[in-house]
């Protein structure tokens, strides 16, 4: 992968579900071997807090810490990143909320910015719409109104975007025509 470009690699130890019976992550043993990934790749590790009381285990195993679609918009959950990694400058990736404006994806982003950390890091990963044929609708003019509106980096994640393997390659590099920093699988 890197040898491809790829700078960081994105693991779920924590998954939140829809449904309260599908796989939930492995917890600690996932960022465990997430730390493996990163031992035998030298790429940086990504993964997701789904909960305050999940901050030690982000600082001790991942490099970047994500914020989901889904606790976009959890202000209890960002205070928490504010707390913990964000007071210690470690990256955050925040993904934009399923339903969310621009505006309050950006909004979401100052509560890790209000506290002095700057490493944070936009992710357009498609709104939902009444569409049918792809899995979200990814809102490639988001990007170019990102970079107007802020300084911060934006990547796209075609994946999440489309939900079709198909339609990921072209979805990346229209994201990249659109301006986007980078892209995430």
């Amino acid at each position: 992968m890197r040898k491809h470009g790829a700078v960081l690699f994105r693991g779920g130890a924590f998954k939140p579900r829809t449904s309260p019976y599908a796989f939930q992550g492995l917890g600690e043993e996932g960022l465990k071997i997430l730390s493996e990934v990163r031992e035998e790749t030298g790429l940086g590790i990504v993964s997701e807090m789904t909960s305050p009381s999940q901050a030690d285990l982000m600082i001790k195993y991942v490099d970047v810490v994500q914020v989901g679609a889904r606790n976009m918009q959890n202000f209890e959950l960002l205070k928490s990143v504010l707390k913990s990694v964000g007071r210690i400058g470690m990256p955050v990736l925040l993904k934009r909320g399923l339903s969310a404006t621009i505006e309050e994806w950006l909004m979401s982003a100052e509560y890790i910015l209000s506290e002095g950390n700057d490493r944070v890091i936009l992710c357009e990963r498609g709104i939902r719409t009444f569409e049918r044929y792809t899995r979200n609708t990814l809102d490639l003019t988001a990007v170019p109104v990102i970079k107007k509106l802020t300084h911060l980096p934006i990547i796209v994640d075609p994946s999440h975007g489309t939900g079709i393997r198909e339609k990921v390659s072209p979805m990346a590099r229209a994201a990249i025509a659109a301006g986007a920093d980078g892209l995430m699988s």
